[in-house]
């Protein structure tokens, strides 16, 4: 059995007093998720998650770690994958996918994003991120 490990982010921001969710569509499937990608050799969970959140998106982040939630599942035969995800704050809104895997990036509100993520075990890291940022930055 071959193993994968990637690692991403929600990310979060506040606009006109909203708070709103970072959402891309993938071109390979077409499925709508968070910024995620593979840990190349020598690269902590963080330093992958915020590469690939540049790469995909073109936004500067503050990752936070304390939120870290982990989602296993086999994408192909005979193949693990864990993606380990973060709380991200936008530090920036200069958005840019990068096209060779992104379709199409969008702001959610964050009380609707959960309707246009395409997987169960996203809306659950979803639901997840939300309330720990609640708790944490507006409680």
């Amino acid at each position: 059995m071959k193993t994968e490990k990637s690692c991403g982010a929600v990310v979060l921001r506040k606009n006109q007093g909203r708070l709103q969710v970072l959402l891309i569509k993938h071109t390979n499937g077409g499925h709508w998720a968070f910024p995620k990608g593979h840990v190349e050799p020598g690269e902590t969970e963080e330093q992958t998650a915020l590469r690939e959140i540049k790469e995909e998106t073109g936004l500067s982040v503050m990752l936070d770690t304390d939120y870290r939630k982990t989602v296993t599942y086999s994408p192909k035969k005979d193949v693990v994958k864990d993606v380990v995800y973060f709380v991200a704050v936008a530090q920036d809104g200069n958005r840019t996918a990068q096209e060779s895997e992104i379709s199409r990036i969008k702001w959610a509100d964050a009380d609707r994003a959960a309707d246009f993520v395409s997987f169960e075990n996203d809306k659950v890291i979803l639901l997840g991120a939300l309330e720990y940022y609640l708790n944490k930055y507006e409680s």
